[in-house]
């Protein structure tokens, strides 16, 4: 069985990889742009400063994981192309959020739209190059993406499933942009699809897994995304800044209709949350505001409930590893990652 510590190796490995990864191959896209057109590089500058300012490489993790599973033997050399690949496409659809969601912060530095602020005065303008350069960044995920060695019999398998997690997750951000009550439908698009499911199905297509492998993955998955984006939910408000890299409270104070808001909704009659819809949805609401919105998310005992469905989604998940087409030290893998996509502050 693979210990704590081999787990934690195995993230850090996977993780060192991807991030040397991205940065040799953004290099080639800064020298590729000065031979193109020189006054676009600052467009790479802009995917460059949102990838390579950090993250914890989930969806790579996650991707090596499920190719382990499959195939104990396999080098995790042959995953590196598509690990990347989805963290650009990471990148590509945080550029996109921040704006949509009005955002000035990611990953503890300015989101990309506000980076080009400083060049450019015109706002207009500087959100235009924003939304380039997350373009930019979807397109660099699909040249890596097309670099990945899938079997020759599974080539087309493997990349028809990167565009149908790409078709879910835009569903997904739709649901979330427009507040759509069905949270639990798009929390399994939005964040399901490109998060867990995705990257688990890219891994297991790239060794060449069963069907009955994949299905076993696949029922895996479909719980553990959800978690995950609980979890986000509750960062999102109760989160500490220096963590997230997101201001504290920010989701209280863009509207955002999560997880929290739909418990919240079902504990407390409309006549009782004055003090919630001070902040909720204001964006110049003060820290007090905020602060009080968040306490009575604790005291009506929505943030208990959806951390009490996260765990039994987690725990979900796990117990669907106990297959024998998934090799041991695959499914120790999946049950530590499980744990740190669950139970986080970042």
């Amino acid at each position: 069985m693979v210990e704590t510590h081999s787990i934690e190796h195995f993230l850090t490995e996977v993780k060192t990889t991807i991030d040397a990864r991205l940065a040799e191959y953004i290099e080639l896209k800064r020298l590729e742009a000065e031979r193109v057109s020189p006054s676009s590089v600052e467009l790479v500058e802009g995917v460059a400063a949102i990838t390579l300012r950090g993250g914890k490489r989930f969806r790579p993790i996650v991707l090596s994981a499920a190719f382990r599973a499959v195939n104990a033997a396999g080098s995790l050399d042959d995953t590196i192309s598509a690990g990347a690949a989805l963290e650009l496409l990471q990148s590509f659809l945080l550029i996109h959020d921040d704006w949509m969601d009005q955002d000035d912060e990611r990953r503890g530095g300015p989101a990309v739209h506000v980076i080009y602020r400083g060049a450019y005065p015109d706002r207009h303008l500087a959100n235009s190059l924003g939304i380039l350069a997350g373009d930019l960044a979807s397109t660099y995920a699909w040249e890596l993406m097309l670099d990945a060695p899938f079997p020759a019999t599974r080539r087309e398998h493997g990349l028809r499933r990167f565009v149908e997690l790409q078709k879910e997750v835009y569903f997904g951000q739709h649901l979330d942009v427009t507040a759509n009550p069905d949270v639990t439908r798009m929390h399994d698009l939005k964040t399901g699809s490109y998060t867990v499911r995705g990257p688990l199905l890219l891994g297991a297509i790239l060794g060449d897994a069963s069907e009955d492998a994949m299905a076993a993955l696949v029922a895996y998955g479909d719980p553990l995304g959800r978690a995950f984006q609980l979890r986000d939910d509750i960062l999102g408000t109760f989160g500490d800044q220096a963590t997230t890299g997101k201001p504290a409270g920010n989701d209280i104070r863009v509207g955002k209709h999560n997880a929290l808001i739909d418990a919240l909704e079902r504990r407390v009659p409309e006549t009782e949350r004055g003090v919630f819809d001070r902040a909720f949805g204001q964006t110049d609401a003060s820290d007090q505001d905020v602060a009080a919105a968040a306490k009575l998310l604790i005291e009506s005992g929505a943030r208990a409930e959806v951390e009490q469905t996260l765990l039994s989604l987690r725990d979900a998940a796990v117990a669907e590893l106990s297959v024998d087409s998934l090799n041991e030290e695959g499914r120790a893998l999946l049950r530590g990652i499980a744990d740190k996509l669950v139970v986080r502050s970042a």
